[in-house]
């Protein structure tokens, strides 16, 4: 069962709840440059992202949010550390969301003037804690390293500054490179609040690696019930962020999008070019949104009864397939033919389904 938290809104999506848990991004643009980080944010967006994040590290940033929010469709926050003056530009500029720890950003009276700023535009603020920065006092007091403990007192301290100005409308991360530490970190403030939380894992690597502790960790945190919106942070294009997250989502049932593509692993008894098939198959698929399950099987073992299962369906062997619409055999081709054919039945599917002929 899913952790019972509060609801916040960032833009027009809403966060914690009984909201869905939602996918996120960061752009790597500089942020400055209005025309490539808005063709990044297009891209994120046909890719499913539903909340983006940008850095903003100067007064020419945050100048420019303003023109990026007016091209682009979903909520935008921004990523602000240590000067105040650019959390109020950028409210000023009408951001959804803004990402600093009340701590580090200036003095207690420069705090509630961004406070104050945030409540009378309506913008969520997150706190997010990261076990490479800690509070020197903290880190002390733990040892000299970063532990859950820390984290968890780390995230208290910013919650405080903010609950003792009467703003609840929080978000709080607690993210390191490490699988362990960032589990038991979440665990341990879930028992103590019930403000959203963002989950990642942070620096997780190249697409390879940061992809398997990232669904290791969101995985993890997600079958159990914690986390309220996630961003898989990776060494690379961004739109690989947003299909990670997604697939993450989609393999614990959480949410379906897209294509599901079930094919087979190699082995000795394939006679189909599977690895090629699938392949293609989710290249020629990446532009749909509508969940769809699609096998791709090679073997007479296993791949009728997954063919069967699907919604559109692929079993072969010794230069053939046979296609399976819902469970239903349609026809026989050539493999040379299987991709062509496979992408036709899935389309037709769908299609039939927008007209609501078919479930």
């Amino acid at each position: 069962m899913r952790r019972k938290t509060r609801e916040i809104k960032i833009g027009n999506v809403a966060v914690g709840g009984d909201a869905p848990v939602t996918v996120q991004s960061m752009t790597n643009t500089n942020t400055a440059d209005v025309a490539s980080t808005v063709r990044q944010i297009k891209a994120l967006e046909r890719a499913g992202c539903e909340i983006v994040r940008v850095a903003v590290p100067d007064m020419d940033g945050a100048s420019a949010l303003g023109d990026i929010i007016k091209a682009v469709g979903i909520p935008l926050i921004a990523d602000i550390h240590f000067d105040w003056r650019l959390a109020l530009k950028a409210l000023s500029e009408g951001v959804h969301g803004l990402r600093l720890n009340p701590g580090n950003i200036g003095s207690i009276e420069r705090v509630k003037e961004v406070v104050k700023a945030a409540r009378e535009c309506g913008v969520p603020i997150r706190i997010g804690v990261n076990a490479g920065s800690l509070e020197k006092d903290i880190l002390e007091k733990h040892g000299g390293h970063p532990t859950a403990e820390a984290l968890v007192e780390s995230a208290m301290r910013h919650i405080s500054i903010l609950e003792d100005m009467d703003f609840r409308e929080i978000k709080v991360s607690l993210k390191a490179s490490s699988v362990p530490l960032t589990i038991e970190s979440y665990r341990l403030l879930a028992a103590k609040v019930d403000y959203p939380f963002h989950i990642g894992i942070t620096e997780a690597g190249t697409v390879f690696g940061g992809t398997i502790k990232s669904s290791v960790g969101l995985g993890i945190l997600l079958y159990e019930g914690i986390g309220d919106t996630l961003r898989v942070s990776l060494t690379g294009d961004p739109v690989d962020e947003v299909r990670v997250g997604w697939d993450i989502l989609k393999a614990l049932d959480i949410r379906k999008r897209g294509v599901n593509i079930i094919s087979c692993p190699t082995c000795g008894r394939i006679k189909l070019d599977s690895i090629t098939i699938a392949s293609e198959v989710e290249r020629r698929l990446s532009h749909i949104e509508e969940p769809i399950n699609v096998a791709i099987m090679g073997c007479v073992v296993n791949g009728p009864g997954e063919a069967v299962e699907s919604d559109v369906g692929i079993a072969g062997g010794d230069g053939v397939g046979l296609i399976y619409v819902k469970g239903q055999v349609v026809k026989k081709v050539k493999e040379k033919e299987i991709v062509d054919s496979l992408i036709e039945e899935i389309e037709s599917v769908l299609a039939r389904r927008r007209k609501g002929v078919l479930s």
